[in-house]
């Protein structure tokens, strides 16, 4: 059943890099990225009614490890959807406090989810087997009147809760780049600490948006969520480079006949020649 759970999860990041590789609107892509999501829960539900957990600890693993990350992208990628429909047109001051709002909301959240919050990102596991187990609710744990009207073959007390925290995470950082954003265009997008020594890209642009991929697919910048277009623009202002149409520079990349990754490829060769010769400067 593992096997089959991790493959859900890889394709459903797939789909999602994807999407965000295909769609530039934030809208459109939250629609489609919660169609995809609630594909793969429907389908995570499937293998789980099928199969019976071995213990009680691989099922608690589940439902507070395991699950949490599909339902987390599901709220996730709703509430930016709920967040981008409702902004307000108008000036930076207006698009500030809107953002601002949304944050003491998230605020809210946490405050009234102290305990449990504090218990999660602890580590603790001593109330695991109330938390966790199907079945298992403690009226007296402050339960959610969503748990009651859940599937409970396929909920926990409080593993949408665990969700919710992994999700307010991603939220958070989403509403802290936007006010970034902001303040970038009030400041003309000025730096408070500037390099002494500029850096020029002096390889092809090619080897470039190979890099771009390669970094966005690895979802090393804002744990994941950051858009292509965003990271690619980023690029081009740091190095002051027109990477051009680098989506259909992509599409002849990937329709190399061999080495595809060529770019990478050479690093990683690089790199471990660097490591292997001893008397180089480190």
């Amino acid at each position: 059943m593992n096997s089959k759970i991790n493959q859900l999860l890889v394709n459903l990041n797939e789909q999602i890099n994807f999407i965000d590789l295909e769609i530039d609107n934030p809208i459109q892509k939250c629609e489609k990225a919660i169609e995809v999501i609630l594909i793969s829960i429907s389908n995570l539900k499937k293998v789980v009614l099928k199969n019976n957990f071995k213990s009680d600890i691989e099922e608690i693993h589940f439902f507070k490890d395991i699950k949490p990350h599909f339902t987390a992208k599901l709220i996730y990628y709703n509430m930016v959807y709920k967040i981008e429909m409702k902004r307000p047109n108008g000036g930076n001051r207006i698009l500030k406090k809107y953002y601002h709002n949304e944050l003491s909301k998230l605020k809210a959240f946490f405050d009234n989810e102290l305990e449990f919050y504090q218990y999660y990102r602890s580590g603790n596991s001593y109330l695991d087997y109330k938390y966790f187990l199907r079945g298992k609710f403690d009226i007296k744990l402050a339960l959610d009147s969503y748990y009651f009207e859940a599937d409970t073959n396929f909920s926990t007390s409080h593993d949408f809760k665990v969700a919710k925290i992994l999700a307010n995470d991603l939220i958070q950082l989403y509403i802290e780049n936007q006010l970034i954003m902001i303040d970038n265009k009030d400041n003309g997008e000025k730096s408070q600490r500037k390099p002494n020594v500029k850096m020029v890209w002096t390889g092809s642009k090619v080897a470039l948006t190979e890099l771009l991929y390669a970094l966005h697919s690895e979802g090393v910048f804002n744990n994941g969520v950051a858009d292509l277009k965003d990271i690619a623009e980023y690029f081009e202002h740091i190095f002051e480079i027109d990477l051009g149409q680098y989506r259909r520079t992509f599409l002849e990349i990937r329709a190399r006949k061999s080495d595809r990754t060529k770019f990478i490829t050479s690093l990683n060769e690089n790199l471990l020649k660097r490591m292997e010769n001893s008397d180089d400067v480190i």
